[in-house]
């Protein structure tokens, strides 16, 4: 590829990643407050339903490594956490609260990382923030799903996600990365809505793009 068509892609990519911040910006405002009495009553529910926060804060690995605090509304018992590492909470995890499977099927505990998305450390769309402790393993090819913001869906949630082994993740990360496009985007943002209603199961093996 010539000198020139490269500098022509990489304007390209510039123009829609200031595109896609401004997406992000307009969308996470408009969520957070036109439905704010929902979120209200939210917390109401967590409060009432079990003993600890509202909210879980944990610091995850966020853009080039930076370290970052994610928000979310709390799904399980407090101290629930120490028993997570290595592990993947499913449906049906006796650690998760009676409200907290209602909002983590709806993908509503999620919502608070609309804050990270507005502080610039987070996108709608991009790999998942993994726990701190999974930097360790990774290597040069694995890391390149670090090179750009952490999102709240990405492709590899709209692939199967949980139902996914953990190397198939990362590979379709890593091809979002090398592949972004507000299209690419956009298609993911819809197929998130599918799965917010019909669930991660149901799109076991129908990933949206082919990876290699």
């Amino acid at each position: 590829m010539k000198m020139t068509d490269r500098e022509t892609l990489k304007q390209k990519r510039r123009g829609q990643m200031k595109i896609k911040r401004i997406f992000d910006i307009f969308v996470s405002v408009i969520i957070l407050t036109g439905l704010f009495p929902l979120w209200a009553m939210v917390a109401v529910a967590i409060k009432l339903t079990s003993e600890g926060p509202i909210f879980f804060i944990q610091e995850r690995p966020g853009y080039h490594r930076t370290m970052i605090r994610v928000y979310k509304f709390r799904t399980m018992y407090t101290g629930s956490e120490k028993m997570v590492k290595g592990q993947e909470v499913k449906r049906g995890d006796k650690r998760i609260t009676s409200v907290g499977h209602f909002l983590r099927r709806s993908k509503i505990d999620e919502i608070p990382q609309l804050i990270n998305v507005l502080k610039g450390e987070m996108s709608l769309v991009g790999p998942r923030p993994e726990r701190v402790e999974s930097l360790q393993d990774y290597d040069k090819e694995i890391s390149k799903r670090l090179t750009m913001l952490p999102g709240m869906t990405g492709l590899a949630q709209v692939s199967g996600n949980i139902y996914l082994s953990l190397s198939d993740r990362y590979k379709l990360d890593v091809y979002y990365v090398q592949h972004f496009s507000l299209l690419l985007d956009t298609k993911i943002l819809c197929r998130t809505v599918g799965v917010v209603m019909l669930g991660e199961e149901r799109f076991m093996g129908k990933p949206l793009v082919r990876v290699g």
